[in-house]
Order: structure tokens, then C-alpha cells, then sequence
């Protein structure tokens, strides 16, 4: 890529910049209600179908970044890089098993989010507390990758090479995002998510039937990644070695396990018309997976085409090299769109948690829904602008660093709210404890391996092997709140009340 701004990738980006910009304001009078009202203007009314809410939950889990940093991964590391296909496989699993429940115990009690649901299982708010925070400490660097993945974007445009040209870009993109969330809620990005999906596939299926064509076909691709990463001498490949076998598998496991608790995924469940819409969803949403299989084969297919760029700025230096300008606009178009709608979500998640569980248990007890509501447009807004902060004020470095940390953060929320939904012999004290022995181990043992070149998120267990450390943390967390759970059932302790019923988890 030279320095030059080109224009008619530009031109085309912009243009559809400017259709989903009408489309986040238009959605204010989609499925018309009172926004005023949290559950209307941060879940919808809870009225996505299954078609909505297959848009909405894929848009909201394949991310810019993902379209970004899996193929920089591949380029990087080789084939751990798809370690994210069983690992979305998996989450699906889990997704028809425990989301249905969740659904019908927070529509029948009116819970706004996972933490409402942890308060009223087990009758505490700071166990909830806990579990708000870690959704919130979690969401903030993902939402900042998001913006990374678009600044990335219009560096590759051109506006990489004026003097902040492509900082300026991105603050329009937020203050767009930002006016649009606050105006229509969720909404916004659950109407946009249309035209990013279909965007994306398009983009993805080009890909991979023009690329190879140009490259000699797919075997050509893969015996030049495969003599590039020979000639490397650093365990990356085309395979994986009996040593990666383990970290693969825990990092995939574990991913999957802490997914479905972030914000953004909880909340674009609970839009959602019903159990079984969800159902419908956890065996149609795989299709994405088959995406993100082709969208990693970019590593390889940059490695044959030996792109001239590093990191994040991998695939957008492969879309340049590859495709006709106006069409290089097109594909800038769907991945930025792949930011601006999960971070509208992310945003939305975390601002649902901190209205409802931050502000009204704890500040303002006495708030109503017009003031709920208030509370979490401003707060999606803030956060907002604590992600562009982290772009604009910070190192990315520390983005990235603290979102590998998130997912380890979010797997400890596991056994308060996952196995909550099947028994209630684990009590809040304990699993509070819990929380943060988990929070503190995986922390701790991915400081201690030192942060100077990132964050490791594998540690070797003597006499097992290399396992990530989110699994490492939540076997501390469950040893922790099961042992202290057992002695206080030994010592006849009282458990605070359950304010659901067995009938509250079945399906209407």
C-alpha cells in the first residue's frame, strides 16, 4: 500500500457508511415502544424472532477484531490460530443447554441481566455485584478492539498517512455510533446487523474464490504457508504438535465457556421472542462458524501473497493487494460495520449492568424505569468513551492485553450463573469467594510469566502440560466456593432466600 488516500475505496466505504447511519436512527421506530423504558431501549421488548435474533447474536459475536486478529493469528502462529472453530462449536452447545433456561427465568421475574438473575437466585447483591463488574472490567478493552479494527481500516484507506488522519476518522465513527445507540437502543445494531452479515458473507465468499485463483489455487497456498513457517523455527505450522495438543484443546474449552457470559451475548439473548427462538438459533448459528473457518484461512492465503504488513494490518493489506479499489471499499465497509455493531451491543450490555446493578442497588435504590433508562443511555455513552480512550490515549498493547484477560475474567462467572440455572447447593458466600480466588489465580499466574510481550494465557501444570489459564483459574474458583459450600451445609448454615421457583425455568 502507498501513502496516497484512495478515494474510491473511500467513496464506496462512505456510502454505506452513510446507509447504516440512517438505518441506526430509522430503528428508533422499529418495533415502535417507549424507549424510555430499560426493557424497551436495552432488550427490545424482548421481541426479536428467530430470523432477528440469527442477525443479531452473529453480528454480535463475529466481530471486526475476530475478522482481524484470527487470520493475524493464522499468519502468526499457524494452525492455533483456529483454535476459535471448536471453540464457537462448543459455545453452541452450551448455548441450547443453558440459554433457554435463562430466557425463561428472566422473563418471568423481569431480569435485565445475567447479574439480576445471580441477585435473585441467591439473594445477594454483591455476589451480583461481583459478576456486574467482571461483565463491565471485561467489555471495556473489547469494545476499544472494535474501534482498533476500524482504525485499522482507514489506515488502510489512505488516512493512516495524514497526521491523525485516521484518529479523526474514527472519533466521527463514535460520535455516529454514540448518537445512534443513545437515540434507538438495541435496536440499532440489530437492524444494521443485516446489512453487516449479508456485507461480511459476501466479502468472505469473494475471498476465498478469488484469492486462491490468484494465488495458484489452495494447494499452492498452503506449501507456501507451510515453507514459511518451516523456515520460522518457532513451533507454528500447518499442524499441530503432540506440545500444542493441550493448550489447543483448554483454550477452545475455556473460550467457550466464558462466550456466553459477556454482556453482549447475554443481551442479545434475552432480546430474543423466546425459548425456542433460541433453540432454533443454537443449531443455525454454526453457519457463521463455516465463516470464521474461511476468514482464518487469510493467514495463510497473506503468507502466499506476501503482504507487505504486520498484525492487525494483515487482512487489509491482503484486501488491497487483491481486489479492484471499489470493491477493497466494500469489504472496509463490512468489517467496519462488524465493529460498529457488536460495540453498540457491548456498549448496551454494559450500560444494562450498570444501571441495574450498580446504580439501583447500591446508589439509587428508589429509581424508576424512566431514570433506569436515563441512567443507561448516558453510561453507554461513557463507556463508549473509555473504549476510544483506550485507542486514542493509551497503548493498543494494553487493549489487547487486558481482552485476552477477559475471557479468563468472564469464565469465573461460570459457576454463579451457568450452574446456577441446574442447582442452588453452591451458596453466595462461597461462590463470591470463589470468584475471587479465580479472578486473583489467573490474574496473578499471567502476571507473574511477565507482561513485557503480552499476556500468556497458558500455564504449564507440572505433570499435565501447558493448560489455559482461565481453566486453571476456574478449577481454583470451584474448589473454593464448593469446599466452603459444603462446610457451611455441614454446619446447618442458613442460605438466603430464592426468589425463582422450579417453574420459573421451564418454558412457558
Amino acid at each position: 500500500m502507498n501513502g496516497a488516500i484512495h478515494w474510491i475505496a473511500w467513496t464506496v466505504f462512505a456510502a454505506f457508511f452513510a446507509l447504516v447511519t440512517v438505518l441506526g436512527f430509522v430503528a428508533a421506530r422499529w418495533k415502535k415502544a417507549d424507549l424510555d423504558h430499560l426493557h424497551e431501549w436495552g432488550l427490545a421488548g424482548r421481541r426479536f424472532g428467530t430470523l432477528v435474533t440469527w442477525f443479531l447474536i452473529g453480528g454480535d459475536l463475529y466481530t471486526a477484531y475476530t475478522v482481524i486478529a484470527v487470520p493475524a493469528m493464522v499468519y502468526a502462529k499457524g494452525v492455533m490460530g483456529f483454535f476459535a472453530m471448536p471453540y464457537t462449536i462448543t459455545a453452541y452447545v452450551i448455548f441450547f443447554v443453558t440459554m433457554p433456561p435463562l430466557w425463561n427465568v428472566c422473563r418471568k421475574r423481569g431480569y435485565i441481566t445475567v447479574a439480576d438473575f445471580v441477585e435473585g437466585r441467591y439473594g445477594s447483591r454483591w455476589l451480583a455485584l461481583a459478576i456486574a463488574l467482571t461483565g463491565v472490567l471485561a467489555t471495556m478493552p473489547y469494545i476499544a478492539l472494535q474501534l482498533v479494527g476500524m482504525q485499522v481500516v482507514f489506515a488502510a484507506m489512505g488516512f493512516g498517512a495524514m497526521r491523525q488522519g485516521a484518529e479523526i476518522a474514527l472519533v466521527v465513527a463514535f460520535l455516529v455510533l454514540a448518537l445512534y445507540t443513545y437515540s434507538s437502543g438495541l435496536r440499532a445494531p440489530a437492524l444494521i446487523a443485516f446489512v453487516k452479515d449479508a456485507m461480511l458473507y459476501v466479502f468472505v465468499i469473494a475471498a476465498v474464490v478469488v484469492i486462491p485463483a490468484q494465488l495458484g489455487g489452495y494447494g499452492a497456498i498452503f506449501k507456501a504457508a507451510g515453507d514459511s513457517f518451516a523456515a520460522r523455527h518457532d513451533g507454528s505450522g500447518l499442524l499441530l504438535h503432540p506440545g500444542q495438543y493441550l493448550p489447543f484443546a483448554t483454550l477452545a474449552l475455556g473460550s467457550a465457556g466464558a462466550l456466553l457470559l459477556y454482556p453482549h451475548a447475554t443481551t442479545g439473548v434475552l432480546a430474543a421472542s423466546g425459548p425456542q427462538t433460541l433453540r432454533r438459533n443454537a443449531i443455525l448459528l454454526p453457519a457463521y462458524s463455516v465463516a470464521l473457518g474461511l476468514i482464518a484461512l487469510m493467514g495463510y492465503m497473506a503468507l502466499a501473497a506476501h503482504v507487505d504488513a504486520r498484525g492487525s494490518a494483515i487482512v487489509p493489506a491482503l484486501v488491497m493487494h487483491s481486489f479492484p479499489e471499489w470493491f477493497a471499499g466494500f469489504c472496509f465497509a463490512a468489517i467496519a460495520l462488524g465493529a460498529l455493531v457488536p460495540a453498540a451491543i457491548m456498549s448496551i450490555g454494559a450500560a444494562n449492568l450498570v444501571t441495574r446493578n450498580i446504580v439501583k442497588p447500591f446508589i439509587d435504590p428508589a429509581i424508576d424505569a424512566r431514570g433506569e433508562a436515563k441512567v443507561a443511555k448516558v453510561t453507554s455513552l461513557l463507556v463508549k468513551f473509555g473504549a476510544l480512550l483506550f485507542v486514542l490515549g493509551l497503548s493498543q498493547d494494553l487493549a489487547i492485553n487486558l481482552q485476552l484477560l477477559g475471557g479468563m475474567w468472564m469464565l469465573q462467572a461460570f459457576p454463579a450463573v451457568m450452574l446456577g440455572l441446574y442447582t442452588r447447593w453452591l451458596r453466595a458466600g462461597p461462590l463470591l469467594a470463589g470468584w475471587a480466588v479465580g479472578m486473583l489465580v489467573g490474574t496473578g499466574l499471567s502476571w507473574t510469566q511477565g507482561w513485557s510481550a503480552g499476556v500468556k494465557t497458558t500455564w504449564l501444570v507440572p505433570g499435565v502440560g501447558a493448560v489455559y489459564l482461565g481453566i486453571v483459574a476456574l478449577v481454583a474458583n470451584l474448589l473454593v466456593a464448593a469446599a466452603l459450600s459444603a462446610l457451611a451445609s455441614a454446619l446447618d448454615k442458613p442460605q438466603a432466600a430464592d426468589a425463582t421457583v422450579t417453574g420459573d425455568y421451564a418454558d412457558a
